[in-house]
C-alpha cells in the first residue's frame, strides 16, 4: 500500500473518524456520496466500493449497472462540522468499471483526459474562478437577506457571517480563498478561491458547494447556486481566469506585447472564441442559465475579447509590472450551476485546438458592446451566444471538439439529458404567462 494511503488510514484510525464519505459527481455536475465505515477503508482505497450506476444521472444503463467508487488519497479531508459519532472524513473518487479500467462516465475522468492532452504539451492549465451565489430565507422562494450592493458591508450583517464561516471552513479543507465579499444584486455573495491546477479546482468547486449551502441551512437560511433566481436583478456567473504554465514560467506572458499576451495565449483565447458557440451548453447548462446571458446584468452575450471591457466574452484583466505569472485571460459565460470537471474539460480542448491549429485572433473589442448599435455590431461581425438551452444544445450537438471532449458515452448522454429538460420546461404554463395573457386572450 502507498504511504499517501498509509497516512489516511492512520488518520482514521488517530482522529477516531466515524465514517468516510465517498463523494463524485453525476454527469450533471451533482455531488453523489457513498458512506463507508473505517473498516471498509483499506478495501476501498485498494480496490474501490461498488454501487449501482443505473440509478445515476448518465452513468450505466440497468444491463451494465455495476460500477466502483475508487477514493483519491490525495483528497481525503475531516469534514469541519461535528457528527454525533465522532468526526466525518470525505475524498473525491475516481468511477470504475469492475475490470479497474476508468469508466467512461466519470467526468473526473473526462478532465483528467484532457489534462492530459495539455501536459503532453509541457502545458499545466491553471484556473481561478469566482463563485458567485444567493442566500434567500428558504428554498421555496427567492425572498432576499438584505438590500445590500456590491461590496456593501452592513452592520450585523447575517450573510457576512455566514461567509466569514464558510471561508474558515474552507481553509481547513485546504481550500485558500483570496477574497471574497458582496455582489451587486440584494443577497448576492461571491467566494474567490486562490487559483490553482484545474484538477483540484473541480474538487474544490464541488466541496465549496456543497459548504456554503451546509453552513447556510445549519444557519436557517438557504444558498442557490442558481444562475437567475431573481427577476430585474443580475445572475450569479462563475467567471474563470485561466493561464498555461510551463514549468514556473506563465506561457501566457509576454513584455513585448501591447496586451502582454504570448502568442500562446492569443491562440489559446481564439480557440475559445472560436468554438464557445458548440460549448456553451456545457457550461451554462440549464434552461434558467440563458435567463442570465442577456444585456444589461454585467453577463457577456457577444463573442468578443477586450483588454478592460466587461461587456466582453473574455476579459484580460490588466497586467501589473512585477506580476507576470497573474497574466490570464477571463472567460465569463460559464455560471456556478455547471459541471466543472465537463466545463473546465471543454474549455481546454478548444484552447489547445486554438494552439495546435494556430487559429489568428480577431481584434479586440472596447467600448461598451451592449450600448452599440446594431448595424456597428454587426459591422464588427459580433456573434451572439446562444439565446436558450435549446439553441446551445444544437450546437454542441454537431460539434466534434466536444464530442471529442467528453467522450461519446458523457457527450451523447448529456445531450439527450438536455434535451429532456428543454422539452420540460418549454410546455410549462408560467405566473407571468398567465398574468400577462389570461386577462386579455
Amino acid at each position: 500500500m502507498k504511504k499517501i494511503e498509509t497516512n489516511v488510514l492512520n488518520t482514521v484510525r488517530d482522529k477516531k473518524v466515524g465514517a468516510i464519505q465517498l463523494w463524485f459527481t453525476d454527469i450533471l455536475g451533482i455531488l453523489k456520496c457513498i458512506s463507508i465505515t473505517p473498516k471498509e477503508l483499506k478495501a476501498s482505497l485498494e480496490h474501490g466500493t461498488g454501487f449501482d450506476g443505473s440509478s445515476i444521472t448518465g452513468f450505466a444503463e440497468a444491463e451494465e449497472s455495476d460500477i466502483m467508487a475508487k477514493p483519491d488519497p490525495n483528497t481525503f479531508r475531516i469534514l469541519p462540522w461535528q457528527q454525533e459519532n465522532g468526526p466525518i472524513a470525505r475524498m473525491l473518487c475516481d468511477i470504475l468499471n469492475t475490470d479497474g479500467t476508468p469508466y467512461p462516465g466519470d467526468p473526473r475522468y473526462a478532465l483528467k483526459c484532457n489534462l492530459k492532452r495539455a501536459t503532453d504539451k509541457g502545458f499545466t492549465y491553471f484556473v481561478g474562478p469566482e463563485i458567485e451565489y444567493f442566500y434567500f430565507k428558504n428554498s421555496q422562494a427567492p425572498e432576499v437577506l438584505d438590500e445590500g450592493t456590491y461590496f456593501e458591508l452592513i452592520p450585523n450583517d447575517l450573510a457576512n457571517n455566514l461567509r466569514n464561516k464558510t471561508i474558515k471552513a474552507l481553509e481547513s479543507l485546504g481550500i485558500p480563498v483570496e477574497a471574497s465579499h458582496h455582489e451587486v444584486a440584494p443577497s448576492q455573495h461571491e467566494i474567490d478561491p486562490r487559483y490553482g491546477d484545474a484538477l483540484t479546482m473541480a474538487d474544490n468547486i464541488v466541496t465549496m458547494r456543497y459548504c456554503i449551502k451546509e453552513i447556510a441551512q445549519a444557519n436557517g437560511v438557504y444558498a442557490t447556486f442558481m444562475p437567475k433566481p431573481v427577476f430585474g436583478q443580475n445572475g450569479s456567473g462563475m467567471h474563470v481566469h485561466q493561464s498555461l504554465f510551463k514549468g514556473q514560467k506563465n506561457a501566457f506572458f509576454d513584455r513585448r506585447d501591447k496586451s502582454h499576451l504570448s502568442e500562446t495565449a492569443k491562440r489559446f483565447t481564439a480557440g475559445q472564441l472560436i468554438h464557445v458557440r458548440e460549448f456553451t451548453s456545457i457550461v451554462a447548462q440549464w434552461v434558467n442559465s440563458y435567463k442570465r446571458l442577456v444585456p444589461g446584468y454585467e453577463a457577456p452575450v457577444y463573442i468578443s475579447w477586450g483588454q478592460k471591457n466587461r461587456t466582453a466574452l473574455i476579459r484580460v484583466p490588466g497586467y501589473r509590472p512585477g506580476n507576470e505569472n497573474a497574466t490570464r485571460i477571463e472567460l465569463r459565460c460559464p455560471d456556478p450551476a455547471c459541471n466543472p470537471y465537463l466545463a473546465f474539460s471543454v474549455m481546454l480542448a478548444a484552447g489547445m485546438e486554438g494552439l495546435e491549429k494556430k487559429y489568428e485572433i480577431p481584434p479586440p473589442v472596447e467600448p461598451n458592446i451592449y450600448k452599440m448599435q446594431m448595424e456597428e455590431r454587426k459591422n464588427r461581425k459580433l456573434v451572439s451566444l446562444p439565446v436558450n438551452l435549446f439553441e446551445a444544445i444544437t450546437e454542441t450537438e454537431k460539434s466534434k471538439l466536444v464530442r471529442d471532449a467528453l467522450g461519446e458515452h458523457i457527450f451523447s448522454r448529456f445531450i439527450l439529458n438536455k434535451k429532456m429538460e428543454w422539452d420540460e420546461d418549454r410546455i410549462q404554463i408560467t405566473a407571468h404567462e398567465l398574468k400577462k395573457y389570461l386577462p386579455i386572450l
